[in-house]
């Protein structure tokens, strides 16, 4: 990094400072984050999920396993043995300053709800959450939530302001992203960038029909 400004050693302007421990905020701390946890995961027996980098799977035996789910610097703990999870924290809260929040309810607007030997994900509480933020919370409900024969005419309309509509829309497409696939096709028309242009009072409709 370059030398911080007051601290520029006289005779050595152009030197920079060589990094022993990588400092928060900075582009390449994440990715140094992320090889430390790699390296002290995987020395402990967990491999990393071909398909998701950031999910970690250790078997322990025949009938049991830990699964580690890495956002950020949340980690998400699931095991089949309430002995193998506490090793596993044990074994992570010796080698990083952790805090431990209890049971799992909510993370990244996913509700996690377990029914006996079975894990539910669920957005509903986010769903009523957009309906009552943008008062469709009473809007009686339909069956499809887009309908084909609608189409988009350039004409701008105040039913709805634009800023609430890409509210909307950005809101929509993390309930896509996450748990709600059905709503993809629809939500994708809504958003086309030349939603500036087109009549928002009909967009405006059809996005209700989607919430």
């Amino acid at each position: 990094m370059s030398q911080p400004e007051g601290f520029v050693e006289s005779g050595k302007e152009k030197k920079v400072c060589k990094l022993v421990k990588s400092l928060y905020g900075l582009t390449q701390a994440p990715k140094q984050w992320h090889k430390k946890f790699d390296q002290v995961v995987l020395s402990y027996g967990f491999q990393i999920n071909n398909s998701d980098k950031c999910v970690f799977v250790k078997q322990f035996d025949d009938s049991g396993c830990v699964i580690l789910c890495l956002y950020v610097d949340d980690i998400l703990i699931f095991g089949s043995n309430m002995h193998f999870i506490n090793d596993v924290n044990s074994f992570l809260s010796s080698n990083f300053d952790m805090k431990e929040h209890g049971l799992g309810d909510v993370i990244l607007g996913i509700k996690l709800i377990k029914k006996n030997d079975d894990m539910v994900l669920t957005q509903l509480h986010y769903v009523e959450k957009l309906l009552k933020k943008f008062n469709y919370f009473d809007v009686k409900p339909i069956a499809t939530p887009y309908d084909s024969p609608i189409k988009l005419k350039k004409k701008l309309s105040k039913w709805i302001s634009s800023h609430k509509y890409s509210q909307i829309i950005g809101s929509l497409l993390h309930l896509t992203n996450f748990s709600r696939l059905d709503i993809a096709y629809a939500v994708g028309r809504l958003g086309r960038p030349e939603n500036n242009i087109v009549d928002l009072l009909t967009k405006g409709l059809t996005c209700q029909q989607v919430l």
